[in-house]
């Protein structure tokens, strides 16, 4: 079994989290990669800042870890979400997901996602191409940032 999840500031090591969730036990590994996108509700982004109270985003991430292992049956979950200014491109958050099967983890991944969307205190900043920053929330709404 490997749970893991992680707040980090640094690039997210992408092949470092394969290797670490390897196992021969496992038929299916899925993999997510949230980028940073160059548009927005029409606008031109050119990077975002994501901000985090981070002891309380790190606890909320391991608890949604847990629920999508409960929920699906999964025991191999890694979660990294990235911290920090992003340019274009830039991963912010990574899910790798294992299991015998390919519809549990599919099905993990999917959970992970979306629970992070509802539950992660982590907000961002998106940086338009005209130069203002606006915070937006978890569906790219503008939102008031974090207090």
């Amino acid at each position: 079994m490997s749970v893991r999840t992680a707040i980090v500031r640094n690039p997210i090591d992408v092949a470092a989290m394969l290797a670490e969730i390897q196992d021969p036990a496992n038929g299916a590994t899925v993999l997510f990669l949230g980028h940073v996108r160059e548009v927005n509700d029409g606008r031109a982004v050119t990077g975002i800042e994501y901000t985090a109270y981070g002891e309380m985003a790190e606890r909320e991430l391991a608890s949604i870890a847990t629920g999508a292992i409960a929920a699906t049956g999964v025991t191999d979950i890694i979660i990294v979400h990235r911290l920090g200014e992003l340019p274009l491109g830039d991963a912010s958050i990574a899910i790798v997901v294992a299991h015998a099967h390919r519809a549990e983890a599919y099905a993990a991944s999917r959970f992970v996602i979306e629970e992070v969307k509802k539950r992660l205190p982590v907000w961002k900043r998106e940086q338009y191409a005209d130069g203002t920053r606006e915070w937006v929330n978890a569906h790219g709404v503008a939102t008031q940032g974090p207090q």
